[in-house]
């Protein structure tokens, strides 16, 4: 048996009907369970910030989850799959009136994504203070909290509905299957079918 963190929300809903259509049955969690078993599967709902961690100790063999996740989690897991769905950008936001002061001693970064944030920043080779937020990211230039926030962006609309604007985009994102390094070595047949599957059912769409 296969046991797959997904994350709670769109991507577990997406990822369960790629499910759907590579196995040709239903995939669907009974109201507020938390454990999903059928067949030769058992499906967790976590936390999205959680399921690296899940995988990573592995409570669970393989995950999805999006590739921003895993680039600030930065846990040694084998990346097996771009499933497509999920897309996004992370992105270096400000008010619209202000501008990014390459020259300014040090700026302020209020981020839920801190790694990200200081990598993207020394690779500029700009001194940052992170500021680490748990959400309502784009509330904090406004208040003056901060000189500019890095957080996930979609469509853009929040931020442009709290005055606020895209000045840089660090990297674009997608949900992605991954597996823990174990589990890829024990469960390795299952594993390579199971991506084989779902790669088909991919290419199809």
């Amino acid at each position: 048996m296969l046991t797959i963190a997904l994350p709670k929300g769109r991507i577990a809903q997406e990822t369960l009907e790629i499910f759907e259509k590579t196995f040709n049955e239903e995939f669907k969690f009974e109201n507020r369970k938390l454990i999903l078993q059928k067949g030769d599967f058992k499906f967790l709902l976590v936390r999205n910030q959680d399921v690296p961690i899940y995988v990573y100790h592995q409570a669970a063999d393989l995950g999805v989850v999006g590739l921003d996740v895993l680039r600030e989690k930065d846990l040694n897991l084998v990346e097996l799959l771009d499933l497509g769905i999920g897309k996004c950008r992370v992105c270096v936001g400000m008010k619209n009136e202000d501008s990014l002061d390459l020259n300014k001693p040090e700026i302020k970064i209020a981020t839920k994504m801190v790694n990200i944030a200081k990598q993207h920043f020394s690779k500029k080779a700009m001194a940052v203070e992170v500021v680490k937020l748990y959400g309502s990211i784009e509330l904090a230039p406004l208040v003056g909290l901060c000189d500019a926030i890095v957080d996930i962006v979609e469509t853009g609309n929040t931020m442009r509905e709290n005055g606020l604007k895209v000045v840089e985009t660090i990297m674009h994102s997608s949900a992605h299957l991954i597996a823990n390094q174990n589990s890829f070595i024990s469960k390795k047949s299952e594993i390579l079918n199971l991506y084989f599957k779902i790669k088909e059912v991919l290419e199809n769409r």
